[in-house]
């Protein structure tokens, strides 16, 4: 067969073919809308209602002034309108009362840093930003602040908000010390709320006491490593004085006189000596009879050693807890104390050395499972 008698053939079977293979949903495409067999049978074969064309739809203009908000479909009926939006974002989260506070304070902080920005003092040099004037910030705790905001305040939502807060404390500064008196007053309003009310008595409680020496020149420290405690008190030798006329026995009068002033007196009858005599008591025990092993006797002089103030004082301590390192380092911690009382320059000398700093180490507890703290059992097979 020809091409040509080909191509007649398939022209002349073309519409047999595209109606005997036509796809349901092409057909269901091209007829009209679906209507139910009940609501044939109930209308007789015509449909309750039929979905408008486009072009029989009449479309009225909107009048601007109209102060109706109620809308009507296409077929006359009202259509009733949602709920309103809410004010906050954070209304349908189960924590508003929280992320709005949060938001508020947010906003706080954009707004003074934006102010500050625009009065030139943000960014702070190093150097001004240390001579700030202090003011340590007390919050609430997160009970508290949870029983304010009536949400349950967890750990991580109580550092998101003291985070901020801490941030707008700083801005507090800066507003105060450049002289913003109406932005640093703002400021410090909104930190009243989340301050908390016992703020002086814990500032008062967290300060170290003072060290100071009595009236008879004595200084009272406290040293602690590992489970070792240790009292010291701390004397400054008395030198002999260089003014003490020594007797001439030749002026002695009788041996009666020479031996009361022998009794009373014996310093007058030798020269005097310039070079101090210091006691270290431990327990009322001297330091070389309480530690044997001379490493721990190094440990208790070397803060003396290291300022060069060897034999210049008379100490007495009392020592509890521990073994003979431990004690011997609570010594070193309180001698060095009490050194850095009776002479305030040597402190930079001491905390380059590390002698005021308390040495943390410690055992390590046993676990369970363990034979000691990370020894472990000895593996046996059978």
């Amino acid at each position: 067969m020809s091409c040509r008698m080909q191509g007649l053939l398939r022209a002349s079977l073309a519409p047999v073919r595209r109606h005997a293979f036509r796809s349901p949903r092409r057909a269901l495409a091209t007829r009209g809308p679906f209507v139910p067999p009940l609501q044939q049978m109930q209308t007789g074969g015509i449909p309750m209602r039929q979905w408008p064309m486009e072009e029989d739809l009449e479309y009225e203009e909107e009048d601007p002034d109209s102060d109706s908000d109620e809308e009507v479909d296409k077929f006359g009926e009202l259509i009733e309108r949602g709920k309103p939006a809410p004010a906050s974002p954070s209304f349908y989260s189960g924590r508003a009362a929280y992320y709005d506070q949060l938001a508020q304070v947010e906003s706080a902080v954009n707004h003074t840093r934006s102010a500050l920005k625009m009065l030139q003092l943000l960014p702070l040099p190093d150097f001004a930003r240390e001579a700030l004037p202090n003011r340590p910030a007390v919050w609430k705790t997160a009970k508290e602040m949870g029983a304010d905001l009536q949400v349950s305040m967890t750990s991580s939502r109580y550092r998101a908000m003291t985070r901020l807060l801490g941030q707008l404390n700083e801005y507090y500064r800066i507003a105060f010390a450049a002289g913003c008196d109406d932005l640093a007053l703002r400021t410090r309003n909104l930190l009243n709320i989340f301050e908390s009310p016992a703020k002086t008595a814990a500032l008062t409680r967290g300060r170290r006491k003072t060290l100071y020496t009595d009236q008879l020149g004595r200084s009272y420290t406290f040293g602690k490593r590992k489970t070792s405690t240790a009292r010291v008190w701390m004397v400054p030798v008395a030198l002999p004085s260089e003014e003490l006329e020594v007797v001439d026995l030749e002026q002695v009068a009788s041996l009666d006189e020479a031996a009361a002033l022998l009794t009373s007196q014996p310093d007058r009858f030798h020269e005097p000596q310039l070079v101090p005599k210091s006691t270290i008591l431990i327990n009322n025990i001297p330091v070389g009879e309480y530690f044997a092993v001379p490493a721990d006797r190094e440990r208790v002089v070397r803060p003396l050693k290291m300022t060069g103030l060897l034999g210049a004082y008379n100490i007495f301590t009392l020592v509890r807890g521990g073994g003979s390192t431990g004690q011997s380092g609570a010594l070193a911690h309180g001698i060095a104390k009490g050194l850095l009382v009776h002479n305030p320059d040597l402190g930079d000398l001491m905390r380059r050395t590390k002698l005021l700093r308390r040495d943390p180490r410690m055992v390590e507890r046993k676990k369970p499972g363990r034979a000691k703290a990370r020894k472990g059992y000895t593996w046996v097979k059978r």
